[in-house]
């Protein structure tokens, strides 16, 4: 009488061999989880990088086209120009862009007068200095706020009302006064660069 093998189990050979293939299937889908996730972290970051971008570029239009003409004294005394541009920063408190603006009118009393506001760079970001008041009292200092991060550099310069671009302003030979539009480049540690020219009114 032949033995019954209807309820026979699984060898162990078979066995090893489903968890082979157990074990390849589990480590083909952890790699397809992993790089959806390394796709959509890569593209969240992405979408984060530009969206800072947007708003450092809506702010700056945003200043620029309420860029006034008012002198300033600062904390020694000296007479400021309305617009200073330099290529090279030398003081704590100096920026490679500073101007005066107009005053923002749905903000409180402190935000309604004219100000004075500087775009600085430094190590790798690009930071706003807000002043209390226009004219400076002696030790005074202003109020710091980082608008962009990642940058390896920042490059300004200026039209004349001749048509020429200047690296600083005011030039040697001109008086006090507004540029005709400023060129804001921007290279980002990625390496990714981007210039916008801004119109003064």
């Amino acid at each position: 009488m032949k033995p019954n093998n209807q309820h026979r189990g699984f060898t162990l050979i078979e066995l090893l061999v489903s968890l082979v293939i157990l074990a390849l299937l589990s480590v083909a889908a952890y790699r397809s989880l992993d790089a959806v996730l390394q796709s959509r972290e890569r593209v969240a970051a992405e979408t984060r990088k530009w969206q800072h971008l947007t708003f450092f570029f809506t702010r700056l239009d945003q200043d620029i086209a309420q860029a006034v003409h008012r002198r300033v004294r600062d904390a020694g005394g000296l007479s400021q120009a309305e617009w200073l541009g330099h290529a090279v920063v030398v003081g704590e408190d100096d920026a490679e862009l500073t101007f005066s603006r107009a005053g923002i009118q749905d903000q409180g009393l402190a935000m309604q007068a004219p100000q004075r506001i500087a775009y600085r760079f430094e190590q790798g970001n690009i930071v706003l200095l807000r002043w209390q008041m226009p004219d400076q009292a002696e030790r005074m200092r202003p109020v710091r706020y980082t608008l962009l991060q990642g940058v390896r550099e920042f490059k300004l310069r200026y039209l004349d009302s001749l048509g020429n671009w200047q690296a600083q302003w005011p030039t040697s030979d001109s008086t006090a006064g507004l540029p005709q539009a400023a060129e804001v480049s921007l290279t980002l540690v990625g390496g990714e660069k981007l210039s916008r020219i801004f119109a003064l009114q």
